[in-house]
């Protein structure tokens, strides 16, 4: 097509006058003026974003910067309501729900507790937050934002305050056999399950106890023949306290801690709580330093999505790359190891920076390997996804249309399998490193299939921008990469800062409220699965129950993460 103005028709040419009109194209202005209408998009983008909030009487951030807790105002729950529902009407998403104590005190104390909500605007890279009063109850906002569905049972169970007229309110993570676990509600623990009655209708409990190694958790089926009618997913069994043991444990602890909140998300949830750190007190991290960072990220996405692509072509009876990704898994997480001593990236992140690096030789070594495990992980994949009876097998499973997604507040692989554009490395980037022509990859189908294409393309994304950060690591100027910073005594007060890392999951996201000596009030931690399990029980109503596996391996949520 030639550079034309408005109502010129469009001419045909033939092959060989291609290359005659792409020498005639005018590239240096179309890419000037590309750029500039990207600029404009997303101003257009943010000043929407503002207007909004300007009409709704909220303040946002940048999501890099921490905020003076005192400059958010106080209301009533009602106004809270009304301000975070037309918020999530204009295209807001809630990162996180949770009581917000007026000041220090024991995980056992009581005292005033309001609320506080954290939304996200991905297109226009801010932030907004909303906190109310104290208060012991409040009229649910589940039945309006689905999305605050897990957040206000946790609420309840975290800290006594009722979401009056919840549809659902049981306990979270407390489970029938355990005990309290610093629960402040009254909320029974053996709660009852959803049933449906009706002739030939059938329940089928699965777990907390599973064969092997899995995570313990519980799954009742209320199945009509093998159709599944409702799924229901009780978790809590490996609940550790983990957000008090950050409150009011040793400051020294927090990384190591983090580090276990999902194991094998080690180096994602390190790097959040590095961040939130970074954000709370100011300190800017060398570029050295953020590259070993993405590069020790991306090793973790490849390894764990090449193991989940075996284990769905394991599901599907395929076991060539069953077998195959099972050893090249290993590959990714030896390159870890090799960079840090650890192969799922535990000891490599610190305060300000890191704790390893890697010399010109070791990023050469390292490319090396990649080209050979990448070589072999696209092998593996494509032959499963070129067999018809996989692809067969896969597709109109466990399938979510994009809007249920929306309304779920799904995040990562599922989300970009329904099409939402979703991917904390472009909506709330860490660093400002090149990312290349990298985005997110998003399929439309929303189902196995669509989840198995996200993870196979992401895979050749990392296998690209890990090629290009060795070779920028290998050419960085000597600067100190190496940390030796540690917890300081006492944070900035009356701060709020967010951290938003993707996992190779989805968005992780750690947050932190500090009192008025610098003290946290709160340490908040959302996984993606925390976002992610309703959506599986939602993908499985209308299925068979025995494509239960196979549902639950494309997904392949945390049961630890979750718990906390």
């Amino acid at each position: 097509r030639r550079h034309a103005g408005p109502g010129h028709l469009l001419e045909r040419f033939d092959i060989e006058n291609i290359s005659t009109r792409c020498a005639d194209f005018p590239w240096k202005s179309a890419q000037r003026n590309y750029r500039k209408a990207n600029l404009l998009r997303r101003y257009a983008i943010i000043s929407s974003a503002k207007c909004s909030l300007g009409d709704l009487g909220m303040l946002s951030f940048d999501y890099r910067q921490a905020m003076d807790l005192d400059d958010l105002p106080l209301m009533d729950a009602a106004e809270l309501r009304d301000r975070l529902t037309g918020a999530v009407a204009e295209g807001w998403r809630v990162l996180a729900f949770f009581g917000l104590p007026e000041a220090a005190r024991g995980p056992d104390a009581s005292g005033p507790v309001g609320l506080c909500c954290v939304l996200g605007h991905d297109a226009a890279h801010m932030l907004t937050a909303l906190r109310t009063s104290p208060l012991e109850r409040f009229d649910s906002l589940t039945p309006d934002c689905p999305q605050v569905h897990l957040f206000e049972r946790e609420i309840y169970e975290q800290w006594g305050v009722e979401p009056v007229g919840h549809p659902w309110l049981k306990a979270v993570r407390r489970t029938p056999d355990g005990m309290r676990g610093g629960a402040k509600s009254d909320a029974p623990a053996d709660y009852p399950f959803y049933r449906a009655d009706g002739g030939e209708v059938h329940e089928v409990a699965v777990g907390p106890v599973h064969a092997g190694i899995i995570e313990p958790g519980h799954f009742r089926f209320q199945c009509h023949g093998e159709i599944v009618l409702h799924l229901e997913i009780a978790l809590g069994y490996q609940h550790r306290g983990l957000e008090a043991m950050l409150t009011h444990g040793p400051a020294g602890r927090r990384l190591p801690l983090l580090e276990c909140a999902a194991g094998d998300s080690s180096v994602a949830h390190a790097t959040a709580h590095c961040v939130l750190w970074e954000r709370l007190t100011g300190t800017d991290v060398p570029q050295r330093a953020q590259l070993v960072r993405r590069i020790s990220l991306e090793l973790e996405r490849l390894a764990n999505h090449c193991g989940d692509l075996g284990a769905i072509a394991g599901d599907t009876g395929f076991l060539p790359t069953s077998s195959w990704n099972g050893r090249i898994r290993g590959d990714f997480l030896n390159m870890t190891a090799s960079l840090c001593g650890n192969r799922f990236g535990r000891g490599l992140l610190r305060y300000g920076g890191v704790a390893w690096d890697l010399d010109p030789a070791g990023c050469e070594d390292l490319a090396a390997r990649l080209r050979a495990a990448g070589r072999d992980t696209r092998g593996a994949v494509d032959i499963m996804l070129e067999a018809a009876s996989v692809r067969d097998r896969l597709a109109g499973i466990g399938a979510l249309c994009p809007e249920d997604a929306r309304v779920l507040g799904l995040v990562g692989v599922p989300a970009r399998a329904c099409g939402l554009d979703l991917d904390a490395r472009f909506h709330a980037p860490l660093s400002e490193l090149p990312v290349g022509d990298h985005g997110p990859r998003r399929e439309r189908g929303g189902d196995v299939l669509a989840r198995a294409l996200v993870r196979s393309h992401e895979l050749d994304d990392s296998l690209a921008l890990l090629r290009e950060d060795l070779a920028r690591l290998a050419a960085c100027p000597e600067t100190p990469a190496v940390s030796a910073f540690s917890w300081p005594p006492r944070l900035p007060a009356r701060k709020l800062a967010v951290a938003q890392v993707e996992g190779w999951r989805g968005e992780i996201c750690h947050l932190a409220v500090t009192g008025t000596n610098g003290e946290p009030l709160v340490c908040k931690i959302v996984d993606p699965s925390f976002h992610n399990w309703p959506g599986l029980a939602l993908a499985m109503r209308g299925g068979q129950i025995s494509d239960f596996p196979l549902c639950n391996k494309s997904f392949n949520l945390s049961y630890c993460g979750h718990d906390l």
